[in-house]
């Protein structure tokens, strides 16, 4: 028998096995002692022996914590226990007249019984028969639907997803209500076995692109998988770049919006974020609550949100360059200013700025890890009290704290968290060629940077897009957010499978009597 259990300890490892061994024996004695070599030292599976009718040998397994306890004595073993016949029954018996479980089904391998048990779904095995019967009763602790805290909008839907798989999969379905809403299911790690449910809407998405998704998960081979993270970087373009070519999202709202537009959603059992593909530079811009109020406003913001950005990317590197070689470029009474303020420091302006900028950055990390009844208080206190310090210490100047605060707020203005590390990350090297080559350096890393988004794609959608390449009625959702009812068509290279969302009269205006 323990030759026999070698054999299938690469099940343990995650690998699924199809060798004839693996398959329930007649022997619920033999079953048993297998299972129990498979689970030794694993003090939290239950194995409850009983009697079917009072004659016939059964056995229960389950993980205690897992398995809804109650739900198992008043509809598995009250019923199953009591004594109505002195005759043997057989599993379709048990599951169709003696087991009230609402979700049921049959298990023929050790594989299954693993597999089911894992995640909570106990399974009965009786004597005299080589299958099993897995029953849906799992229960285990879920976090409360609650507010993002990582994308929090003054108007728009509070409700965000959750650990919990069946929970978010049931949030996609509240919203939309459509039978074209698909969900394919797909496990990935060898030993978490992560469930990770791939939606889409049919007759929208494209094929190629829900195919592609699935080639690429079904790719990945690791240990386990821990958070949508692990994933995103595993089924990711170009791994290489800084810029994210996967949104993560833990809005509902905004997941929802990404299916009608023809992308895919990735949802990961155990984390609240979701994977959306494809994804565009521009989309990482867009914020829900653009799209809740009136078109002129969200206009006028996501214009502000693109003057910061480019703030958040270019200032400290454009201050660098202008003290340090192009001072004919500073109006005389400004540079007069900053040369006063500048003229104890003992540092030149490059490796001012990289000081400042190190030093906001690890104030920055260090409000996150903070816990959060100090956090904030240590950031603001710390950025006062460290700016104030190092300007009359003379090892700073007042403009270049002032240029990195601006710098900072800035990037906080960025609505998606992974583009603005990206920003962060490439403001350093921008840094650098400003107190190197001055303007020319600057231009040299915008150039750079234009060139690698240009080569740049997710999932095969060029990152540029609509922009480049050009496409004139995708536009309307990028430099401006155009009304409601100018939205006639999705994006061109996720929903042109089915390109129009709504008709093409939907402008408001004075009801007609003769409009139906």
């Amino acid at each position: 028998m323990r030759k026999y259990y070698r054999k299938r300890s690469t099940f343990c490892a995650g690998i699924p096995m199809s060798t004839p061994q693996d398959f329930l024996s007649h022997d619920i004695d033999e079953n048993l002692q297998i299972l129990r070599e498979i689970y030794a030292d694993c003090s939290d599976v239950v194995f409850r022996p009983f009697l079917i009718g009072g004659n016939q040998k059964a056995i229960l397994i389950y993980i205690e914590g897992l398995s809804n306890i109650e739900e198992i004595d008043r509809s598995v073993l009250a019923p199953l226990m009591q004594k109505t016949t002195s005759s043997l029954i057989d599993i379709h018996t048990i599951l169709q007249q003696r087991v009230t479980a609402s979700k049921a089904k049959e298990v023929l391998t050790f594989s299954d019984c693993v597999e089911q048990v894992s995640i909570g779904n106990p399974v009965l095995l009786i004597e005299r028969e080589n299958q099993g019967l897995a029953l849906g009763m799992s229960k285990w602790e879920k976090r409360a639907i609650d507010e993002p805290a990582a994308e929090s909008v003054v108007r728009g839907p509070r409700d965000a997803f959750t650990e919990t798989l069946q929970i978010n999969t049931s949030l996609l379905r509240r919203r939309i209500k459509s039978p074209q809403l698909k969900m394919k299911s797909i496990k990935v790690g060898r030993y978490t076995q992560t469930e990770i449910i791939i939606a889409y809407m049919q007759g929208i998405a494209d094929p190629t692109l829900r195919q592609e998704v699935l080639n690429r998960l079904q790719r990945v081979d690791i240990d386990g998988v821990l958070e949508s993270g692990n994933i995103e970087e595993l089924i990711e373009d170009n791994s290489i770049s800084p810029f994210p070519q996967v949104i993560n999202t833990e809005r509902v709202d905004v997941a929802v919006a990404s299916l009608l537009e023809g992308r895919v959603v990735i949802l990961t059992d155990g984390t609240p974020f979701a994977l959306v593909v494809p994804v565009t530079m521009f989309s990482l811009l867009q914020s829900a609550e653009d799209y809740y109020y009136r078109f002129l406003i969200g206009t006028a913001i996501r214009w502000l949100r693109y003057l910061f950005f480019f703030i958040s990317l270019l200032l400290p590197s454009l201050y660098v360059a202008l003290i340090t070689f192009h001072h004919e470029m500073v109006p005389t009474t400004l540079l007069i200013s900053m040369a006063r303020s500048r003229e104890e420091i003992p540092f030149p302006a490059v490796v001012e700025a990289l000081i400042m900028e190190v030093t906001f950055e690890a104030l920055r990390e260090a409000g996150i890890r903070l816990p959060q009844q100090v956090g904030a208080a240590v950031s603001i206190v710390g950025a006062l009290v460290i700016g104030e310090a190092a300007v009359t210490a003379g090892i700073v100047s007042a403009p270049m704290v002032i240029v990195v605060a601006i710098t900072g707020i800035a990037s906080f203005t960025i609505p998606r968290y992974s583009a603005g590390i990206a920003i962060r990350m490439l403001r350093f090297p921008m840094i650098f060629l400003a107190g190197t080559l001055g303007i020319f350096g600057v231009m040299l890393g915008i150039t750079g940077i234009v060139v690698h988004l240009c080569s740049l794609r997710s999932f095969g959608v060029p990152y540029l897009s609509p922009m480049a390449p050009s496409k004139a009625r995708d536009m309307k959702d990028v430099l401006i957010r155009a009304p409601f009812w100018a939205f006639n068509t999705r994006p061109h290279l996720t929903g042109e499978d089915n390109k129009y969302r709504q008709k093409s009269d939907q402008k408001p205006g004075p009801w007609r009597g003769d409009e139906q």
